[in-house]
């Protein structure tokens, strides 16, 4: 794969994951209720996010509501909140970085190596953005499996991973994968050492007759 197509399917890859993590930070469903075991079988399906949480009822009306208070959320909750906040601006700067370095872009420098360079410092800001990404879902994740196999939970109150858990880890993989691509443009020190001696030749030849 040549580096113009490898930075376009790596642009594309992270722009993929961008948004699905997008997605699934708006999602409501990063837990839903539990039916396994002894649990009741009631006719109110329970979701919960980051920002609210929904009651679906056995007829398909869905009632949502947004968390009251944020000091009052959990430690992990909040958490999560401000990771996926970090990788959404991460990936956003990502974005427009990344298609200033672009070979097939003729937007900033026209030198193709400081063109890599920036792609580089695109790719960076993806793998961050998947990695911040990454440790909100499973920081979540781990909360909830903690609690499902608790103790102390009662059985009717358990909660089982939802489907933007899911989301969230697919982002991370493909906003990782992409930025990983990018950072494949690094020009190798034989590019840097051939421009520079084309540089450095004189621009006047001398003329034998």
């Amino acid at each position: 794969m040549g580096g113009g197509a490898r930075e376009l399917a790596g642009y594309l890859a992270a722009l993929g994951g961008w948004v699905a993590a997008l997605a699934a930070a708006a999602l409501p469903q990063w837990r839903q209720s539990s039916y396994a075991g002894d649990a009741i079988i009631t006719a109110v399906g329970l979701h919960e996010g980051l920002w609210m949480s929904c009651a679906a009822q056995s007829t398909g009306q869905v009632q949502c509501r947004l968390h009251d208070s944020l000091l009052s959320l959990d430690v992990h909750i909040q958490t999560s909140r401000a990771l996926m906040v970090i990788s959404l601006l991460l990936g956003f700067f990502g974005i427009i970085v990344s298609v200033v370095g672009m070979k097939c872009t003729k937007v900033g420098e026209e030198d193709p190596v400081t063109k890599s360079r920036i792609a580089v410092a695109g790719g960076v800001l993806f793998i961050l953005s998947g990695l911040c990404t990454l440790a909100a879902v499973s920081l979540y994740a781990t909360q909830v499996t903690y609690e499902f196999f608790s103790a102390s939970t009662p059985i009717n109150a358990r909660y089982e991973f939802g489907s933007a858990l899911f989301v969230g880890w697919g982002a991370a993989s493909l906003t990782m994968l992409g930025g990983s691509l990018l950072c494949c443009s690094c020009p190798t020190k034989e590019r840097q050492g051939q421009q520079y001696y084309r540089q450095s030749q004189p621009s006047t030849a001398r003329e034998y007759v």
